[in-house]
């Protein structure tokens, strides 16, 4: 994605000038040049904002899509945004929440600058094979932001205008059907013509594979196990994926890009252009000297830290414990006790090496990519729908693959039953401390039992729709049940 950008708002850096125009988005090579598209700089502002546009990859997006689960803490101090912890750890959702509304908002500005180059692109009758990966790139951003909030607010409007003044942005909501209706349809118009894979100078752009994910990914919210193993295995069969041979390094700046990568948001920090915002500062460890690495949020519950077999070698990477070494074992490296720093477990994908540390003079993290969606998602999907229908083998290779990455031996598991828990155990440690934990007890209708002791009902597993689009829309938009 674009590796140059407008000024991020969230920690005051600027950029200079119009330059981020002249950047190009880094992306795996496959030649030296593309077709350059008639709508090129709306398409690089689409990926500016996916990182600069609060609530869609920033602090607001820890507290809505991480903190949910019952294997992440509010963490920092227990005084520190105290409100905000019950809201997320305890489901006591308010409509007039700054995050939950911040989520919302966030989404929809990426959505209708997403329809401003899908229509303007549609006035131009510009035909041309360089646009025409605009506005597919386009669709498939629009896809991802409508999944986003189909799986956080349920029924949402599908407002597919352009906004030119507010009461444009005036639409009642439309069924989960409907929305997902519209999300199929996107990602099917663009998987064709979105390459496998972009030139060295386009790192990050959106490819045919995120489009497959996307679509395999949604299928399997739908239980619509057959065509959700379709399109993983489009994915897999691409022979463009790979596990990153370490899950150490994926979680770093080396990690960036790798070929593990399906959709990251693209961070640097190189002088004088620093593009990035505050989702891992907010995540660092909370402590002082050395160990100011950031604010201290999001941090392992007790049951995420007994969740991992032995041998695992994730564990390490995604928890750190005070009192205990880094992630990388670093001479004479060891955290602070707690106290006196304030929780015992923190968030070890946020972590910032010590390296990097120097290289930057700064403890925080800003030049890490955000790792939405990896590889590893798309062979669990395959695994699970594989198992749900009937193929207990495929699934189980497929689990296997993640399995020996994190120096596991092979499931013991072999008929379905067991297989379905056995994936549900991997997704949980695989993506510990990432953002489908919540989603997935949901989805596996778990959530009622797993989340109950927390303060869990049905009602929470969307948000009420927040108060401010209430009010926007004189009450054209109607709150979700029994908020």
């Amino acid at each position: 994605m674009l590796t140059g950008a407008l000024s991020v708002a969230a920690i005051s850096f600027q950029s200079c000038g119009d330059d981020w125009l002249d950047l190009k988005p880094e992306g795996r090579p496959v030649g030296d040049e593309v077709t350059v598209g008639g709508f090129e700089a709306q398409a690089f502002g689409l990926y500016a904002g996916l990182r600069e546009q609060g609530g869609v990859s920033d602090f607001t997006y820890v507290w809505t899509h991480a903190i949910r689960a019952d294997d992440n803490e509010k963490g920092s101090t227990a005084s520190d945004a105290a409100a905000d912890g019950n809201v997320f750890n305890n489901f006591a959702y308010s409509a007039s929440n700054g995050h939950i509304g911040g989520n919302w908002n966030g989404h929809y500005k990426i959505i209708y600058d997403a329809n401003e180059l899908i229509n303007d692109a549609a006035e131009s009758g510009d035909t041309s094979a360089g646009t025409a990966i605009n506005v597919a790139e386009a669709k498939v951003i629009r896809a991802y932001c409508f999944f986003e909030l189909r799986r956080d607010y349920g029924e949402v409007p599908l407002n597919l205008k352009t906004i030119d003044v507010p009461a444009d942005e005036v639409a009642a909501k439309n069924t989960i059907a409907q929305v997902d209706a519209q999300i199929i349809k996107d990602l099917l118009e663009s998987k064709d013509i979105l390459p496998g894979q972009w030139p060295s100078a386009y790192l990050g752009r959106a490819t045919s594979g995120l489009a497959n994910t996307l679509l395999a990914k949604l299928y399997l919210y739908q239980k619509d196990y057959t065509k959700s193993l379709q399109f993983a295995d489009a994915v897999i069969n691409s022979n463009v994926y790979m596990l990153n041979p370490s899950y150490d390094t994926e979680f770093t700046l080396d990690g960036n890009n790798s070929k593990e990568s399906i959709f990251e948001v693209q961070m640097t920090y190189d002088f004088p252009k620093k593009y990035t915002n505050n989702f891992f500062e907010s995540q660092g460890v909370r402590g002082s000297g050395e160990w100011d690495l950031g604010w201290g949020f999001n941090v392992p519950s007790l049951g995420l830290v007994g969740a991992y077999e032995p041998g695992d070698l994730r564990k390490k990477t995604s928890i750190l414990v005070s009192g205990g070494p880094d992630i990388y074992n670093s001479p004479n490296l060891v955290l602070p006790d707690s106290p006196p720093l304030a929780q015992k477990y923190w968030n070890g994908k946020a972590y910032t090496r010590p390296a990097e540390r120097v290289k930057y003079a700064t403890g925080k993290n800003y030049w890490e990519n955000i790792k939405f969606i990896r590889y590893a998602d798309v062979l669990l999907i395959a695994a699970e729908a594989s198992n749900e229908l009937g193929q207990s083998a495929t699934a189980a290779m497929h689990l296997n693959k993640i399995r020996a990455r994190a120096g596991l031996s092979n499931t013991t598991a072999a008929d379905q039953g067991s297989l379905r828990n056995a994936i549900k155990q991997e997704r949980r440690v695989e993506f510990g401390m990432e953002f489908e934990r919540f989603y997935d007890l949901v989805r596996w209708q778990d959530a009622n039992t797993v989340l109950a002791s927390l303060g869990y009902t049905d009602r929470n597993k969307y948000f009420p729709i927040p108060q401010g689009a209430i009010d926007k829309s004189q009450g054209v938009l109607i709150q979700n049940p029994n908020y």
